[in-house]
């Protein structure tokens, strides 16, 4: 028996690989498929089912394009309704892998489709769940994202809590859980970073299974969660009823251009100019009107937060030799309609003679002394609301980078804005965006929060409201 976790962490998401007596499974895949078939290849395994635990909504499974490349059945829970071929298991169908069998559990209250794989072991006994949303390691999956009809989040975790009790908790607690996701995925709110645990222990620390009724798991689960992320509804309906062939979008996007050619695909098209460089480095030289989501961060994540429209067309600007993994991890979110990049580089368009742009980024110390002077000053803090809440600058405005277009509006361009996030990544993300609809005066102060504490600056460790933005 081999079961192997294939983790990505810039989406913080778990795939797995089962093989047993020549025979194997994939359960949730990613958009690129290859590497699963070179796996199965290497072991000279074929794979016989594509395992979804549900309609993913924060990622594009690679559920289509491996069922065409491998001849394996794809598979899906109760209620699930799919635009290609497909299986719909019912609740407690088995599926032989080897040895190995496979059972699916019917676990709505994530989604309504969502299904638990129970995985025994040779001898019949229970060893792992592939639990996908519906539980995490120190969460469950949110409620919020399929809702139907009349239902309501709080409907939808009432059967989750039912899930839960009468499907999994009911496990030998040496069973391992292996869910879909870790830290940093918008799919939950309190997940670890552990990526697997068993479930005894999960009972013992996990805040939603330590809940003694259901009224009580039903407001621990529903209390405070934010709205999800704008491409979520738009990943999930592509899972559901298909998407362009991974090698097309990948071929579309392999498009060399020479800066010439760049400036003319830019204007003719109205793309985004989408800068994978790392922040600091971005700062110095960027072509005007590009918008910076660094690949050195959660960048898929920021794409589909911050980019409204899944066809918007989008050409490149990255370091020389990351054209192929840009593109890959933009179809990971179902971003296919990247249309060429800037051969050579920044570096190709400073020697062709074109207009760059810089952003001014200061230490926080110096901050701090621009503070003294003017207290004044207009200083965004673009961190999630819970990380202001529990601590920040006492003159900041919260200003959420994953609300920015909910905020721009309320951005006098004439003015100064200072603006920092944790450490630096998310701050100039949002500098961008804010020069590139005409914000010209935007400074990203270095290191972020982390810097800032060590000055003398006044902070606060309560909650408290979002200060009204000065204009």
């Amino acid at each position: 028996m081999i079961i192997e976790q294939i983790y990505t962490g810039c989406l913080a998401e778990a795939a797995y690989y089962i093989e047993s007596n020549g025979e194997a499974a994939i359960i949730d895949p990613l958009r690129e498929v290859s590497p699963y078939l070179r796996r199965a290849e290497r072991a000279g395994a074929r794979i016989k089912y594509i395992f979804e635990t549900h309609f993913h909504a924060d990622f594009v499974s690679g559920h289509i394009d491996l069922s065409e490349k491998s001849g394996a059945k794809i598979i899906y829970g109760p209620t699930a309704k799919t635009s290609f071929e497909s299986y719909i298991a019912a609740d407690g169908e088995e599926f032989k892998i080897g040895e190995l069998t496979v059972i699916a559990l019917h676990t709505p209250g994530h989604t309504p489709e969502s299904t638990t794989y129970l995985l025994k072991d040779g001898d019949g006994r229970p060893y792992c769940i592939f639990t996908g949303d519906t539980l995490f390691i120190g969460d469950v999956g949110r409620p919020d994202l399929a809702q139907q009809g009349d239902l309501t989040a709080e409907d939808m975790a009432s059967t989750l809590y039912d899930s839960l009790q009468d499907k999994i908790l009911i496990l030998p607690d040496d069973v391992l859980v292996y869910p879909a996701h870790g830290a940093g995925s918008a799919c939950g709110m309190n997940m670890s970073r552990e990526t697997f645990d068993t479930l005894g222990h999960q009972k013992a620390v996990n805040y939603a299974l330590k809940a003694q009724t259901k009224e009580q798991f039903i407001k621990e689960v529903t209390d405070g969660i934010l709205p999800p992320p704008q491409y979520f509804a738009k990943n999930a309906d592509m899972n559901k009823n298909g998407y362009e062939r991974f090698e097309e979008v990948h071929e579309k996007g392999l498009n060399p251009l020479t800066p010439e050619e760049f400036e003319l695909l830019a204007n003719q098209t109205g793309a985004v100019i989408l800068d994978t460089r790392p922040a600091r480095v971005f700062a110095k030289s960027f072509i005007p009107s590009s918008v910076n989501i660094g690949l050195d961060g959660q960048f898929a994540p920021w794409v589909g937060a911050l980019i409204t429209d899944l066809k918007q067309p989008l050409l490149l600007v990255g370091d020389e030799g990351n054209e192929e993994e840009t593109i890959t991890r933009l179809s990971r979110v179902g971003y296919d309609n990247t249309i060429g990049y800037l051969e050579g580089g920044i570096a190709a368009w400073q020697a062709a003679g074109k207009d760059t742009d810089t952003i001014s980024s200061i230490s926080a110390e110096a901050f701090e002394d621009i503070y003294r002077k003017d207290p004044d000053v207009h200083v965004l803090d673009v961190r999630k609301p819970g990380e202001y809440e529990s601590e920040h600058l006492e003159m900041t405005l919260a200003r959420p980078l994953d609300y920015i277009n909910d905020w721009t509006h309320d951005i006098n361009p004439k003015e100064t804005y200072y603006i920092h996030c944790a450490g630096g990544y998310r701050s100039m993300i949002a500098a961008s965006i804010l020069k590139a609809r005409g914000v010209d005066q935007v400074v990203d102060i270095a290191g972020g929060y982390g810097a800032l504490k060590a000055t003398n600056l006044k902070r606060t460790d309560f909650s408290c409201p979002s200060k009204a933005m000065k204009i």
